[in-house]
């Protein structure tokens, strides 16, 4: 079954290992306004671990002869790692009220919503079921869009915060 996704994990692994790239690069041209700003410093660290557990993903699920089961528990893992990653950013930028760019009920629900589909998507594999493949896939598109939008909104803070200097 993964032999018919490999095109889709190669794809998608690509993907954002070069936006993991580029986020990097955009955040070291003024690390000092993502540093000082809780919001933005959360946003990056988001960014950057969504990207990378995006490619760590596809990465596992190209390890030749794999079984699904394995890569459900690869994934669970990884997944779950991420998860948590994500709500504790959030919930610290909201906390600090340093900013409050892009810092919404619905971004937040969409985006926990997004990596519990990857973790539901992990145990159905461990379970067997290569059902697990299809909402792990939609799930990393949708994600996709959430993680681009925040590095735009962390572009945007950040450009805020020098302009009003």
């Amino acid at each position: 079954m993964l032999d018919q996704w490999s095109n889709f994990f190669v794809m998608v692994g690509s993907g954002a290992a070069a936006l993991t790239g580029l986020i990097f690069v955009a955040i070291s041209i003024n690390p000092e306004s993502i540093v000082r700003n809780s919001t933005h410093m959360n946003r990056a660290i988001n960014m950057l671990s969504g990207f990378s557990a995006i490619f760590m993903a596809c990465s596992f699920a190209l390890l030749s002869s794999q079984h699904l089961i394995a890569l459900g528990f690869e994934w669970i893992f990884l997944w779950l790692i991420a998860t948590i990653i994500f709500i504790r950013g959030y919930v610290i930028a909201i906390r600090s009220g340093a900013s409050s760019i892009g810092l919404s009920a619905p971004r937040l629900a969409g985006g926990t919503i997004c990596y519990l589909a990857e973790v539901v998507g992990a145990i159905f594999l461990i379970f067997g079921y290569d059902a697990g493949l299809y909402i792990a896939g939609i799930a990393t598109i949708v994600l996709f869009a959430f993680l681009i939008s925040g590095a735009w909104l962390l572009i945007i803070g950040v450009y805020e915060v020098e302009i009003s200097k």
